[in-house]
């Protein structure tokens, strides 16, 4: 963890376990799945590494597989939850206090406009708190996508 990382922070909170559901829907021994706390898009999750990692080439062989693995699972069980015709998979971890490897898994809505389509869809990301998805919304989301999710493993 470094000092100036909010991502590492973030980890730290959900350690403890005193968290709501949107922010601990999935947990692995590489990875957390979370809904982003500041998207204006129901449904907007977040693959979080969770030793701090800055760039892709730092990640062992274990959490590499794992991350594929875990890709493909959150984006069936996002697609089941919310209809979505597709996932997008996006990785920069660029942000100001977020340079910490993290994969937004976004839903590509039928309806999506044409304008918020592709790499635009970061519109929705950042929202002001009164556009953000409510915490009632996310935990919502998160417990049929958790409850997809632990079907999913059942199943391998």
């Amino acid at each position: 963890m470094t000092s100036e990382c909010l991502t590492c922070e973030l980890m730290a909170r959900r350690d403890t376990g005193d968290v709501p559901l949107w922010d601990r829907i999935h947990r692995t021994p590489y990875w957390d799945v979370v809904h982003s706390y500041n998207s204006a898009l129901p449904g907007w999750l977040v693959l979080i590494a969770r030793r701090h990692i800055a760039a892709l080439d730092e990640m062992t062989e274990a959490e590499a597989a794992e991350l594929g693995t875990l890709i493909h699972k959150v984006s069936v069980a996002l697609k089941t939850a919310t209809g979505c015709t597709k996932t997008y998979a996006v990785q920069f971890a660029e942000a100001a206090g977020h340079a910490h490897v993290h994969f937004h898994i976004v839903p590509r809505m039928a309806d999506l406009p044409d304008d918020y389509r592709g790499p635009n869809v970061f519109k929705y990301l950042d929202a002001p708190p009164e556009a953000r998805v409510s915490e009632a919304a996310m935990n919502t989301i998160a417990a049929k996508v958790q409850a997809l999710l632990n079907e999913l493993i059942v199943q391998d």
